[in-house]
């Protein structure tokens, strides 16, 4: 078998990889949240609330997917495996059944808000190791938008 080497050094490469896997694990998690949402949201803003999360999990799916490839070409296989990511995601879990609209939300916005502080970590640890991996973690800021969309609509 050939394996892709990683033109970092080793500890670059370690901190690297654990940043890229747990920005993966989140973002991956973060679209099942979203999607939890948008599937069972209830009450007057029933159609509102029901359309905005599908705009995270896009979001989120793209840039796990540019996550996911970024540790590839470093070398370090993604792991997106289910149980991998219910043992590594930073996020709370969703109650089963339906959400109030209002709860939905909120649910969003800690979530996101999760996401976010998480990847703000992940920026400061790739700087100096990986600028470029560290600018994929940069461009995340769309999650930083639908955060404040979502606060604005609880207030």
């Amino acid at each position: 078998m050939h394996a892709v080497k990683s033109p970092l050094s080793d500890v670059d490469q370690k901190a690297v990889s654990e940043a890229i896997q747990g920005a993966l694990v989140d973002l991956i998690d973060l679209s099942l949240v979203a999607k939890q949402v948008h599937w069972n949201v209830v009450g007057p803003r029933f159609r509102t609330v029901h359309l905005q999360p599908d705009e995270v999990v896009d979001t989120a799916r793209t840039h796990s997917d540019t996550v996911a490839e970024r540790a590839s070409a470093l070398g370090d296989p993604p792991d997106g495996r289910a149980a991998t990511v219910a043992a590594g995601s930073g996020l709370d879990t969703v109650a089963r059944g339906w959400a109030e609209d209002t709860e939905a939300v909120r649910t969003l916005v800690a979530s996101l808000s999760a996401v976010i502080t998480r990847m703000r970590e992940r920026v400061a640890a790739t700087g100096d190791a990986d600028p470029v991996t560290q600018d994929t973690f940069i461009h995340l800021a769309a999650l930083e938008k639908y955060h404040w969309m979502f606060q604005a609509e609880n207030v």
